[in-house]
């Protein structure tokens, strides 16, 4: 990006056509429109809910007290895994045992989004901000600045209640505190570091004797009370437990409850404290009741490196009669929906279950658990592969292979994706997959997989700026490639970690990813992946200041595109032309040469306009806004700030909406236009309202 330029136009220039820039500002219809829906995200109840009455009451009581406080207010519910804290929460929101909260209700699993023991607080945080209204172009990079935008947002609104799910440390929470309303946590722990926030702790216990049998009797309403009561203990009272046992009795209602009695505990072995023992032999009931399908998918679960399963990827793994199997494990309580706005639907094993389901796909032959992994794999691979063609279109250069199965091959029974947006949605819903992807394929030493996948992933790591998921993912895929032998593959990885480095202003990092690639390059006989290095170190340069060295990299990079381009003017790859000569005008504006700059920028727009490259033509003349502007012509520095307004306005690219509007209302201002700037200025508030960036009082 050029260099922002503040210089004052001349005292006595003005902008003619004033009144008609007026009337097209503010007659531009804004294509954003902010959503007019308050957030309500809890998980729905399930129906055999029973007793928690002095749970309800405490969180109840809690919750009221804090919100007359009017501070935001923190509780903690701990208890087992399985004890059902989560639908306490869910039925004391469904109940209207809950204070109001206009501001919305949010919910955040955090074992959805968690590798290697941490979470991924600042995706979630990115997820509670676009639940909020706020559009993805505008999202801050960081914790710490989504963060501030977090709390800033529910400072504007009425009270809001977040819900955050399975939390292990209280680091991971605090972000999550609201600046109004209240921050629901559940954990297995009591989190007592929270205390430093006021938070206050209520404990949820396994259920007693009455309270299980109540639930248990929901399943089987006969037998005898001292056998139900024995039933409960052996469940260690947990609602899990009893739910699996409850389906399990369904499965064979020839069965008494003392046959039940006798065979959970048969096992010999009385239920530990923690309640684990007793889930255990309770799933192992479970699962040996599932039907042969099911059993399948549940072992899929088991082998899954990521969280979360579909039906497109559950057929691939070869699981037969994939809706049916879904239905028996969210029958059975093994599985819960996860709710998403992205399609398709997915479903995770409930956490309590997940590392039963492991244990139990351990038991399959390694054969069999690495065919299921592999066919998981080359699922995410293929979908991927169809996903970055959609975002970033064919004519892009990759390395890999197409996809030899289609869309619709991938996923016969439910259409993963049918255009850009929905593409670039799906990588962003299945991100904390892909990522536990890699990583497992690169413990297997699927080195293809790994350097493939990285390639695909660029147009969500890019376009989503996931700089650090970027870095992480790049590191496995350079060594990949070079366990592979491929030099080209290996030159891609590290512009593409260098790219990374870039984004999150980490230039010494971003060159030191790249120096290895020159060596690479004299084995490479490509000279787009050349071009594609020289454009990187150019755009380092730039930001360093070294404007020569840019415009020379830059140079480079054009021709380096333009010969490809007239050996093979079969691949139309133009793109690179035109997003090279807009780099060269952009170091040529920053060297403070505006003249020479906007003829080479005229020369690159005219290229993307006659190629219907009309995505770069608002980035072209923003820089050539600029240009103008320095060289002391406001009246057709406006018209192309303007024009560059309406582009972008038109292609939805909202960032640059709001550069283009900013440079024209900076333009008014020199000249002392006050009803332009006004209008600007007031447009701009409504793309910031609508954006989710500015609230309505503003």
């Amino acid at each position: 990006m050029a260099t922002t330029t503040h210089n004052s136009i001349s005292g006595n220039a003005v902008i003619n056509g004033s009144v008609a820039m007026v009337g097209r500002v503010e007659n531009m219809s804004m294509t954003l429109t902010a959503p007019d829906m308050t957030p309500r995200q809890m998980p729905a109840p399930v129906k055999t809910f029973v007793n928690r009455s002095s749970e309800l009451e405490r969180l109840r009581s809690v919750a009221e007290a804090l919100r007359d406080s009017r501070e935001p207010g923190v509780v903690v519910l701990s208890g087992l895994g399985g004890v059902g804290k989560t639908q306490l929460v869910a039925q004391w929101v469904a109940r209207a045992l809950a204070p109001d909260y206009p501001g919305g209700h949010l919910y955040v699993d955090l074992d959805g989004g968690r590798r290697d023991g941490g979470a991924d607080v600042e995706g979630a945080l990115a997820g509670c901000l676009r639940a909020l209204g706020v559009h993805r172009d505008f999202l801050p990079n960081g914790l710490g600045e989504r963060a501030g935008m977090f709390r800033s947002h529910t400072s504007e609104r009425g009270d809001v209640l977040v819900v955050v799910d399975n939390a292990r440390q209280a680091a991971e929470v605090r972000p999550f505190i609201p600046s109004r309303g209240l921050l629901v946590v559940t954990s297995r722990t009591g989190l007592p570091a929270l205390a430093v926030d006021g938070a206050v702790p209520i404990t949820v216990d396994p259920l007693d004797e009455r309270a299980g049998v109540e639930l248990l009797r929901r399943w089987r309403a006969a037998g005898a009370d001292d056998a139900a009561q024995t039933l409960v203990r052996l469940c260690s009272g947990l609602p899990l437990a009893l739910h699996a046992l409850g389906v399990w009795l369904m499965e064979r209602s020839h069965l008494s409850l003392d046959d039940a009695v006798n065979v959970l505990g048969g096992t010999g072995v009385p239920p530990g404290e923690d309640g684990t023992t007793s889930v255990k032999t309770v799933l192992d009931m479970a699962y040996d009741v599932l039907p042969d399908h099911a059993k399948e998918l549940y072992r899929l679960l088991g082998c899954l490196p990521g969280t979360t399963v579909t039906g497109g990827l559950a057929a691939a793994a070869g699981v037969p009669a994939v809706e049916d199997a879904v239905g028996k494990l969210l029958t059975a309580h093994l599985m819960v929906s996860v709710p998403s706005p992205a399609r398709p639907r997915r479903f995770r094993p409930h956490d309590a279950v997940r590392e039963h389901a492991r244990q139990t796909a351990l038991r399959l032959p390694e054969a069999d658990r690495r065919a299921l992994l592999r066919a998981v794999s080359d699922f995410y691979l293929a979908a991927a592969s169809h996903a970055d063609v959609l975002v970033l279109g064919p004519l892009r250069l990759r390395l890999q292979p197409s996809p030899t199965r289609s869309l619709d091959e991938l996923s016969p029974g439910e259409r993963l994706f049918t255009d850009s947006a929905e593409a670039l949605e799906w990588l962003d819903a299945e991100r904390v997959n892909l990522l536990a992807l890699l990583r497992t394929a690169a413990d297997e030493r699927w080195d293809d997989i790994v350097w493939q996948l990285c390639e695909s992933l660029w147009a969500l790591f890019d376009g989503r700026k996931h700089h650090g998921d970027s870095i992480e993912a790049h590191a496995l895929g350079i060594e990949a490639a070079g366990r592979c032998g491929r030099a080209d593959a290996e030159v891609r990885m590290r512009n593409q970690l260098a790219r990374a480095h870039y984004g999150l202003g980490a230039y010494g990092e971003a060159r030191q990813a790249l120096d290895p690639a020159e060596q690479l390059l004299d084995e490479i006989t490509d000279a787009r992946l050349r071009g594609m290095v020289r454009e990187t170190q150019g755009l380092i340069a730039l930001a360093l200041g070294a404007h020569d060295d840019a415009h020379t990299l830059f140079t480079e990079a054009l021709d380096a595109n333009s010969a490809v381009l007239e050996a093979n003017s079969a691949a139309r790859d133009v793109h690179g032309v035109v997003v090279q000569t807009y780099n060269i005008g952009q170091a040529l504006l920053a060297a403070g040469r505006p003249d020479e700059a906007l003829d080479v920028l005229g020369d690159a727009r005219a290229t993307a306009a006659g190629e219907g490259d009309h995505g770069m033509l608002p980035r072209i003349d923003i820089v050539r806004a600029q240009a103008l502007r320095l060289l002391d012509r406001p009246q057709a520095a406006s018209e192309v700030a303007i024009r560059a307004a309406e582009q972008a306005n038109e292609r939805g690219q909202y960032a640059r909406l709001d550069r283009a509007l900013g440079i024209l209302s900076e333009l008014a201002a020199s000249t002392s236009d006050t009803e332009l700037r006004a209008a600007c200025d007031a447009k701009l508030r409504e793309l910031h309202r609508s954006a989710g960036v500015q609230s309505g009082d503003d």
